[in-house]
């Protein structure tokens, strides 16, 4: 007998098909404490893979006190649970009634250990994401039907509700809505400390030295003074050097002050000016 199969196992084992033709076996729960206080060693604390064929050990040191029905039920329960086949994947041999090693695990049963494992996996993700849909779908036909106009017999036909169901699908949903976590305050949402908070830590660039400019005078910090912003030193108005020149070439007449300086000059000097 393969007792590492696992309850959902698709051939039942010989002795699960005995116990059905069988006399009506003890229940479970007697032959399961009775089992646990004959063999603490095995079947009590952190379960352990069971030795092979460890029905007719059994049946050797205590005789006539179990059915054959009865312990292939309680060893079906005992080594389907997901417990034992963790501990299946992850013990080195197995043990024997008294609790000492006996024989190790084959890769074939370890390989049906793991594929068990990861199907019940998958099977409860799936019912926990069907759950957390379902409840959603609840949340919003309660949301819906204390905010609509329509009368109850159109609002189950817009849902796709049967009139009979509502009542009980609005109770849960009310139900799980009282029993919902309290949103945290809008302050506690946000990420970081508050702004207030946030300013302790060094002091910015203009705040190091007084005058809030980051200089002893007030000034900017990095501005040399008498320079615009942009890098470029202020121009002087009035004429450039060279302005009278190009007056003369287009033809301008020339400002007052050169030609009265033209004149007080003697005419020789006109001449050459």
């Amino acid at each position: 007998m393969n007792s590492d199969l696992p309850e959902s196992a698709p051939a039942p084992t010989p002795e699960a098909a005995e116990a059905a033709a069988g006399p009506v076996a003890a229940p479970a729960a007697d032959a399961t404490a009775e089992l646990k206080a004959l063999f603490p060693a095995l079947f009590t604390g952190k379960p352990k893979p069971v030795k092979l064929r460890i029905q007719a050990d059994i049946q050797e040191r205590a005789p006539g006190r179990f059915t054959k029905a009865q312990l292939s039920a309680f060893l079906r329960r005992h080594t389907g649970g997901t417990g034992y086949l963790i501990a299946l994947t992850q013990a080195k041999t197995r043990f024997d009634l008294d609790g000492n090693p006996a024989g190790e695990i084959t890769e074939e049963h370890l390989a049906a250990a793991r594929e068990e494992l990861a199907r019940r996996k998958g099977v409860q993700q799936e019912r926990q994401q069907l759950e957390v849909q379902q409840r959603r779908n609840r949340a919003q036909l309660l949301w819906d039907f204390e905010r609509t106009t329509l009368t109850e017999a159109n609002f189950c036909v817009l849902k796709g509700v049967v009139p009979e169901e509502l009542p009980g699908l609005l109770e849960i949903a009310r139900k799980e809505r009282a029993e919902a976590p309290p949103a945290p305050p809008r302050e506690a949402r946000r990420d970081g400390p508050p702004r207030e908070a946030r300013r302790d830590g060094p002091p910015r660039r203009d705040e190091r030295r007084p005058g809030g400019g980051g200089r002893p005078d007030g000034r900017s910090e990095g501005r040399p003074e008498g320079r615009r912003e942009g890098g470029r030193p202020p121009q002087r108005q009035g004429r450039k050097p060279d302005q009278p020149r190009r007056d003369q070439a287009a033809g301008k007449p020339q400002a007052p002050q050169a030609q009265e300086t033209r004149e007080a000059l003697p005419p020789e000097d006109q001449t050459a000016a």
